[in-house]
């Protein structure tokens, strides 16, 4: 045998070996997907705070990473706020292959949220419904697995910051969340757009949002030593056009440093099939794509790409992931599709984004950040 064959011989394995690690993770996932949705979440997450399953670490091309807030994301690719709540599996999340993860919402106090049955998976649609509200363990705990995590810390992460649902100031909150965080924070994300805590929504109105924003900053003048993390708003995919205007307006003159567009949505604006699809909640995954493109496109022409956007909602692939880019998104955000496609999906999206970018003549993929805006001009 020639050298060249022997020497493709140790390739071959690691290619049938890293293949059949993905579909047992595939077998995984859809066993996961038998157990009830609260159950299997709670599974998830043990695994991937024991790194029982880690995929093959191969180092992202440098094309594809983004260089924001003074950092640099090796993949725009990032876990969405509200999987890992208390901070528990940032390390397992990021054997995945994320270039970022959201963990949260924290709020200061635990707290239990909403009454099971609470999260519904609507297959026949790959979508979620959940009415979770805020469930927390609290700001104490939340730190305190943040960081042991930071130990071993593998990528850039959020922190998603709420409020506890019986607060008089939901401002103060927020503060009590920020003076205990932003030194081990990549950047901080206020949710102001839940629709399962009421009137938490109401927050994204004029006034109130900008008293939330400066009171939010002043807490990170005051407990920020050598780095000030990046302050951002996540926002409601219900919002009109004169809404998202206002606040993008908000976000321009306070120096809000982005927004994550969208949260989920409480509106059922497209048929959905599965006998769930009448169950009270936020709804998360495909259904959700049209509204959460529409609100990253005014924000994005709003704002004159000024404001870095993080777009989240309905998305499942590589092309969803570029189109989001090319729409004015410098990252991105998945969970629902995780459920669905499984663990090997964030390196599928890796894999092909490449491709995607190469056939539109870039060289590099934050060179398509809002292309499509410029072809509009």
């Amino acid at each position: 045998m020639s050298n060249a064959g022997m020497s493709s011989i140790p390739r071959r394995r690691e290619l049938r070996g890293k293949n059949s690690r993905i579909e047992f993770l595939k077998g995984c996932t859809a066993l996961l997907r038998l157990l009830p949705p609260n159950l299997s979440h709670k599974a998830a997450i043990k695994v991937l705070k024991y790194g029982l399953v880690p995929l093959p670490v191969e180092p992202d091309d440098p094309k594809i990473s983004i260089k924001l807030w003074d950092m640099k994301f090796s993949n725009p690719i990032g876990m969405a706020a509200g999987f890992d709540k208390d901070s528990e599996a940032l390390d397992g999340l990021f054997s995945l292959g994320f270039g970022f993860v959201e963990v949260g919402t924290v709020t200061p106090k635990p707290q239990k949220g909403n009454p099971k049955p609470n999260l519904f998976r609507l297959q026949t649609d790959e979508a979620l419904i959940n009415r979770l509200g805020f469930p927390s363990k609290g700001l104490e705990e939340f730190k305190f697995n943040l960081e042991r995590c930071l130990t071993n810390q593998r990528g850039n992460f959020g922190v998603n910051i709420g409020v506890n649902a019986k607060t008089q100031d939901g401002a103060k909150d927020i503060e009590r969340c920020i003076l205990q965080l932003a030194q081990i924070s990549g950047y901080i994300a206020i949710n102001v757009s839940c629709p399962n805590m009421p009137g938490l929504s109401s927050w994204q109105s004029g006034n109130k949002l900008t008293e939330v924003i400066l009171r939010a900053q002043d807490a990170l003048d005051a407990a920020s030593g050598n780095r000030r993390p990046p302050l951002l708003v996540k926002i409601s995919p219900d919002l009109n056009d004169d809404e998202i205007f206002e606040i993008s307006e908000i976000g321009l003159k306070t120096g809000l440093d982005g927004f994550v567009a969208c949260n989920t949505t409480a509106k059922r604006q497209i048929a959905l099939s599965d006998e769930q699809k009448n169950e009270i909640g936020g709804l998360s995954g495909p259904p959700l794509e049209q509204s959460a493109k529409r609100v990253l496109v005014e924000l994005y022409k709003n704002t004159s790409g000024k404001i870095p956007l993080i777009s989240c909602g309905g998305i499942r692939d590589a092309a969803d992931v570029y189109d989001r880019i090319r729409k004015g998104a410098s990252l991105t955000q998945l969970y629902t599709a995780l459920i669905y496609n499984g663990p090997g999906l964030i390196n599928e999206i890796k894999s092909s984004l490449t491709k995607l970018m190469h056939a539109d003549g870039f060289s590099k993929l934050s060179d398509a950040i809002g292309a499509d805006h410029l072809l509009q001009k």
